[in-house]
């Protein structure tokens, strides 16, 4: 005979019930994440250093959205860009390759910059004046377009893609849609907008030009709403939405309705310039319309957003302290960048990561998230997933990072770097010198032990070469025309 169930056993069987379905929805929970693309947001700030964010020490600076990013995700105290200067960082971020294979490892002169002429085909010829003790290899004026970018790896997997911002990749026919984007807001080959106050004309202007939807438009703003009205647009299809900000580069224009703030906050700090501040936070705002645009679209969930810079800090509208010097330099102030991963469900918010990274690993790591094979080439990053997926105790195991210059910028000339563990040695061609630095003992660069320790600077030196010439770096050449400085 059945006996009849009591009240408590009841309650027991649907406490045990309840349970089944918890572990049952925890065992499913994975499986269906797994089904559902990941979508991908990468926002790549312009001069952007490794010192102005709250989160990464700054005192004046405020940007609590991107501080929000970073305690919901994965900090890296090591992350580098791949050169000290914008246009060889961003072909590297979209391809995974170092500068020095893709060829571009300066800054692209726009067309307004060069007096409107337009080329059929990539400078080759060597320059270099008589007071320049090398000659140069030239720099392109556009990325080649046989370059897979990640736009292009995620769209057999049905990724639909946007770039907004500064592309700054070369002409006309060399533009975000010429290289795999569905969309493009303002990418052309400008290195900076004309103005950041609407209607943006000025010498020059972007191509397309834009029209502003308010008289007194911001253009970081802007780009937030863009970026905005894309994920809402998408929400539905996995997405790769590339946030390419003109700031905080050069003219530094604040915006107005900031200025007071900063203009009467106490500040001990060494970064002091009230309209670059204002800028800065431009950029934090901007990163909240995109985060709350994931939200209201309910994909927040699903979607990996990465948050960096392309080089380190100008000198001068801001302060890269204890980082030494700044954009265009060897030091880390130039190279080294704020970077933040936020995955959610995977990354324990908040981990913060000292292993080095740099803008080649991103391609890979979002064609492993996408599960889509790597562009059939030599790809020189690695995939980040198995470090985040550890919370940052998986090691990458990459023996070292380098980086390559082969231009005039700043005294004292060309220079080329490696990283190998703690030591960095900066290879300067006109010498050639050698400055070697152990990064865990002096981050700012004060001691360099290259006398010291001429074993280690042989050992690292053959190490670079050798690099160089597997990359198939254009290398500095003696001038036969050097007539002193």
């Amino acid at each position: 005979m059945i006996q009849p169930v009591r009240p408590r056993h009841r309650t027991a069987r649907r406490a045990c019930l309840a349970c089944f379905v918890v572990i049952f929805a925890a065992v499913l929970s994975p499986a269906r994440a797994a089904d559902k693309p990941l979508n991908f947001v990468l926002i790549l700030v312009d001069d952007m250093g490794w010192m102005d964010l709250s989160c990464q020490g700054s005192t004046y600076y405020e940007t609590p959205n991107i501080d929000k990013l970073a305690s919901q995700g994965m900090r890296f105290t090591d992350a580098y860009a791949a050169c000290a200067v914008c246009s060889p960082t961003r072909a590297a971020v979209l391809t995974g390759r170092y500068p020095a294979r893709i060829g571009v490892t300066d800054w692209i002169r726009a067309r307004f910059q060069r007096g409107g002429k337009v080329y059929d085909e990539n400078p080759t010829e060597y320059v270099g004046g008589p007071k320049n003790k090398l000659l140069c290899p030239p720099n392109p004026f556009w990325m080649e377009l046989d370059e897979v970018t990640i736009a292009e790896a995620l769209k057999p997997a049905g990724y639909v893609s946007q770039h907004i911002g500064k592309w700054h990749l070369g002409d006309p026919g060399h533009f975000p849609q010429d290289q795999g984007f569905d969309f493009n807001f303002i990418g052309c080959d400008l290195g900076q907008p004309p103005t950041y106050y609407a209607p943006y004309r000025a010498k020059y202007n972007f191509d397309p030009e834009i029209e502003p939807l308010t008289g007194n438009e911001y253009l970081t703003d802007r780009e937030g709403i863009e970026a905005a009205k894309f994920i809402k647009a998408n929400k539905d299809k996995p997405f790769f939405l590339y946030m390419a900000h003109y700031a905080v580069h050069t003219p530094i224009q604040g915006r107005m309705d900031l200025m007071d703030h900063y203009k009467g906050k106490p500040n001990d700090s060494p970064q002091k310039n009230v309209a670059y501040a204002t800028m800065v936070q431009a950029v934090d705002e901007a990163c909240k319309r995109i985060t709350d645009a994931l939200d209201e679209a309910g994909v927040a969930d699903h979607t990996v957003v990465i948050f960096t810079s392309d080089n380190g800090g100008l000198v001068g509208p801001t302060n890269n302290t204890p980082l030494r010097s700044g954009k265009g330099y060897a030091y880390e102030g130039g190279i080294r960048e704020p970077l933040i991963i936020r995955w959610p469900g995977v990354v324990k918010p908040g981990t913060v990561s000292h292993e080095p990274v740099c803008s080649i690993d991103f391609l890979p790591t979002l064609c492993e998230l996408a599960g889509v094979k790597l562009p059939d080439r030599p790809i020189d990053g690695v995939s980040l997933v198995g470090h985040l997926r550890s919370n940052g105790t998986k090691s990458l195991n990459r023996d070292a990072l380098y980086w390559h210059f082969p231009h005039y910028r700043h005294a004292p000339g060309p220079y080329s770097i490696i990283r190998k563990g703690d030591l960095k040695l900066i290879k300067f061609w006109e010498g050639p010198t050698f400055e070697l630095f152990n990064l865990k003992d002096d981050l700012g660069e004060e001691h360099n032990l290259a006398s010291s320790m001429p074993d280690k600077v042989k050992e690292l030196n053959a190490q670079l070469m050798q690099h160089l010439h597997d990359v198939g770096a254009k290398l500095p050449r003696p001038n036969p025309d050097y007539k002193g400085k």
